[in-house]
């Protein structure tokens, strides 16, 4: 079969053109792009082979066309294109989608009673007792520290997307460390697996009430962890199955510095047509110098869709012996000798979130701690209640305003009581 050279000449020509890319094409335009640079590559392919079997020695614009092919095909390599996670973009040159984010926000927290000495926000576990003197009723605080910054990947393999995602603050529990970058997540995910740093797969995100306050309320458990994590799913019959070693160091050190075993959690989740459920079971070890205690917990949640706009959602947490494990926790003691207390505790988190409308929401959020020892200095009841409206005028902008009440008790017959607003002001990208 004989070629009209000048003709197929000009429709190639033609056709390259008509596909030249734009420096910031969507993704979908750059995959027919590349498909049509690989179907000129076989035609010119096609008319060497036809050319070099006539063995005439007449130039032919093959080779003209194929440079141009080549230099079209680094182009969109290099082109910048929307990602494959929403609101990313594609890193020149690779496959690989990324994603920037985060916020600025500012909080006002004004008390009308006796400020926690320990945090900005609100920690119930050291609230003064009404009848310290040494502390002033009324205070008004003003931070910036909770912005912050992140990014996130997503490259595209044979099983599935490969993911991580690196995320930081400038919030740090205690005075001493106020305005310090710190670490929130640092973690990959492949095939199931996830390893890195990121919150406790003991935590029940799902059923969480939102709060203007930065903390949450007290009896629900809150940690980061680094871990080595596997999730197995069935999108079609909609639950998870999850396994994971954590690192058993909690925020207090003490008898969780030198464990030999990682603290393991075994978690069901389901999800149904009015809402979702599951259940989780912890296994944790304390040591002393003389004495070695391993601990449990269990924890059950759920929601359930009210309205398309109201959400009722609430968990039960029994942990034994594990601060972090359940925020009010008193934890454990180990006393001279070595010896190794537990206590027992229970926690209670019900919450109601209700939209007003797009620009509107609000969150009524009760949380409540028990603990079991008997030492004056723990607590042996918190309970703490959050009412809040949260809106935003414009896009990415929100503005919070959130009244908080709570009473501390102690096995030594004190009492503490929490009164404040936090106002609060944030926008994000």
């Amino acid at each position: 079969m004989k070629f009209n050279k000048t003709v197929l000449a000009a429709a190639l020509a033609s056709a390259v053109c008509i596909v030249v890319p734009a420096q910031a094409q969507p993704s979908k335009e750059l995959d027919d792009l590349r498909e049509e640079i690989k179907r000129l590559r076989e035609e010119v392919n096609e008319l060497k082979k036809s050319k070099a079997a006539e063995a005439k020695p007449a130039a032919a614009p093959a080779p003209a066309v194929s440079e141009r092919i080549e230099q079209l095909e680094i182009k969109s390599k290099d082109a910048v294109v929307v990602g494959d996670i929403p609101g990313s973009f594609r890193l020149p040159g690779s496959d690989t989608s990324v994603r920037l984010y985060g916020y600025a926000e500012a909080h006002l927290v004004h008390d009308l009673r006796k400020p926690g000495p320990s945090d900005v926000f609100t920690d119930l576990t050291f609230q003064p007792l009404d009848n310290d003197p040494s502390v002033r009723k009324g205070k008004t605080k003003l931070t910036a520290q909770t912005s912050r910054f992140g990014f996130e990947t997503s490259t595209p393999t044979s099983v599935g997307p490969f993911t991580t995602k690196v995320e930081a603050d400038f919030y740090s529990y205690s005075a001493a460390n106020r305005n310090r970058l710190r670490l929130r997540h640092a973690y990959g995910e492949y095939a199931g697996w996830l390893v890195g740093q990121t919150w406790s797969t003991f935590m029940d995100l799902d059923n969480g009430p939102e709060t203007v306050d930065f903390n949450t309320p007290n009896g629900y458990p809150f940690s980061r962890r680094t871990m080595i994590r596997y999730t197995y799913g069935d999108p079609k019959a909609r639950y998870k199955l999850t396994a994971a070693l954590e690192d058993p160091e909690d925020q207090f050190g003490g008898g969780s510095t030198n464990e030999r075993m990682p603290q393991i959690v075994l978690r069901a989740d389901k999800t149904f047509d009015w809402g979702s459920a599951n259940v989780r079971l912890l296994a944790h070890e304390k040591r002393s110098s003389s004495q070695t205690k391993r601990g449990g917990g269990i924890g059950v949640g759920a929601n359930y869709k009210l309205t398309d706009k109201d959400l009722l959602m609430g968990q039960y947490t029994r942990v034994d012996g594990d601060v972090d494990g359940l925020i009010g926790s008193n934890g454990y003691a180990i006393d001279a000798t070595g010896k190794i207390t537990f206590d027992k505790n229970q926690g209670l988190v019900l919450g109601l979130a209700h939209t007003f409308s797009d620009q509107l929401r609000g969150n009524l959020a009760f949380g409540m701690n028990r603990g079991k020892t008997a030492q004056a200095v723990d607590n042996r009841s918190l309970r703490q209640f959050h009412i809040n409206v949260i809106h935003s005028p414009i896009k990415n902008l929100e503005l919070g305003a959130e009244y908080i009440h709570g009473i501390r008790k102690t096995f030594g017959g004190g009492t503490g009581t929490m009164s404040r607003f936090d106002l609060m002001g944030r926008y994000s990208f």
